[in-house]
């Protein structure tokens, strides 16, 4: 198989990182078109958020690209 168990956790994992990252995107909105709202602009939205999400995109390329390791009968192991 070309994905193995340790690689699908390892690629749920980083999509569960791109999700918070998302999550930690949102808001900052304001209720009244007419006032300017400047809470879109702190740190978590410019800085953590865009962060985590590059650490989510990291861990998809390394499930991806890792390959598992050949075991005593030079087999790729499942584990």
């Amino acid at each position: 198989m070309a994905i193995t168990r340790k690689g699908l956790r390892l690629f749920l994992a980083g999509l569960l990182v791109i999700v918070a990252g998302f999550i930690l995107m949102m808001g900052g909105g304001s209720k009244d078109p007419q006032v300017f709202n400047w809470a879109m602009f702190d740190f978590r939205r410019l800085v953590a958020a865009p962060l985590v999400i590059l650490c989510g995109i990291a861990i998809e390329i390394i499930a991806i690209m890792k390959r598992p390791k050949a075991g005593p009968e030079g087999k790729e192991e499942d584990k």
